[in-house]
């Protein structure tokens, strides 16, 4: 049953990745991607419908880690306090951005909330990044699995280049729903060419560079060895697909991000925090509360999330006939999509 949770806790996290990373792409590269407040209108508008529902999933997995690992939710949240603060203070500014922006028609006005939702954007995607790779790398521990170490200290290289390979991925995966929701906006194919090849030169390096951090051997060196590689081709699929096929250069790009959060999780396992400092770290199974809780609560989060993710279905469906206009506004069908032909073709 502590493999079961530990499944359901890890198709949270790659849900939220999948759902509201390409809305912090699409902030991250917005002011990249438009460069008239009409596109950027347009641009943030197509993300209008989801950005507040995806966010939930971080909770959700929050909340799961809280009912099914509560040590390893003690020692994360000690030990990554300062930059959980920084990283709602962000959310907020997000949620803040793009709620003010439409209230007022002033140029100024508009490109202070456009960086602001830009740059809250691209911080949050690195910071998520950087947590990841400490977890990839171990916390120092003490005796009791609680976090002995500095703020500074979690702002390691290693840690940073995986910052910087989320960033990327993230931009990159933004940037395909871009060109999928947008599909008369300006290819900018500069921009989309340097994403991708930052993307793919960064997998290279912090996988090898996981590797030597964290050794494996045995079975969880050829799964993650397989998913690896997978996500490799699926980064390099979306190169060849993203000025052709937008829709498939778009799935190619969650397949990339769900394999290789895939490979973290098979590289963590069983630890759900690992330790650099000689203390044991934190595994499923001495984190988790007793055998018959733990049923409880995980029949309860199944029946949850058959439940969000039947519902998540039927939205999404309903919400892709939905197209949004150079001005943001939103209609149905093929005439909203062509009125975004007013972006200019200045590239």
């Amino acid at each position: 049953m502590n493999v079961v949770a530990f499944a359901l806790l890890a198709a949270m996290l790659v849900t939220y990745a999948l759902l509201d990373g390409y809305d912090l792409g699409v902030g991250a590269v917005v002011r990249l991607f438009a460069r008239s407040d009409d596109e950027r209108g347009a641009a943030i508008a197509s993300i209008g419908p989801f950005w507040n529902g995806n966010e939930v999933w971080l909770i959700a997995a929050g909340g799961g880690l809280f009912a099914f690992f509560p040590r390893a939710y003690a020692s994360s949240f000690s030990g990554f306090y300062l930059p959980l603060m920084v990283m709602l203070w962000l959310l907020m500014f997000r949620g803040i951005a793009l709620e003010l922006r439409g209230h007022y028609a002033g140029r100024l006005w508009h490109d202070f909330w456009d960086w602001a939702f830009s740059l809250s954007s691209a911080a949050l995607a690195l910071i998520l990044g950087v947590a990841l790779g400490n977890l990839l790398r171990g916390l120092p521990l003490d005796a009791h699995g609680n976090f002995s170490g500095t703020f500074a200290r979690l702002l390691n290289p290693y840690a940073l280049a995986v910052g910087a390979f989320s960033l990327i991925v993230l931009a990159e995966h933004g940037w395909c729903f871009l060109r999928m929701s947008l599909p008369q906006a300006p290819a900018r194919s500069n921009l989309g060419r340097g994403l991708w090849l930052s993307a793919l030169t960064l997998e290279v390096v912090v996988t090898a560079w996981t590797f030597a951090a964290h050794p494996l051997g045995g079975p969880k060196l050829i799964v993650a060895g397989i998913l690896g590689c997978v996500a490799f081709l699926a980064l390099l699929a979306v190169g060849f697909l993203e000025q052709r096929k937008v829709v498939a250069a778009f799935a190619a790009s969650s397949a990339c991000i769900a394999t290789l959060l895939g490979a973290a999780v098979a590289t963590l396992y069983p630890y759900l925090i690992p330790s650099s400092s000689g203390a044991p770290g934190l595994t499923i199974f001495d984190a988790a509360p007793s055998g018959e809780a733990l049923v409880g609560i995980v029949v309860i989060v199944v029946i949850g999330l058959i439940t969000v993710y039947s519902y998540l279905i039927v939205v999404l469906r309903r919400l892709s006939t939905t197209a949004v206009d150079a001005n943001g506004r939103f209609g149905k069908g093929p005439a909203a999509v062509g009125s975004v032909a007013k972006f200019k073709r200045d590239t």
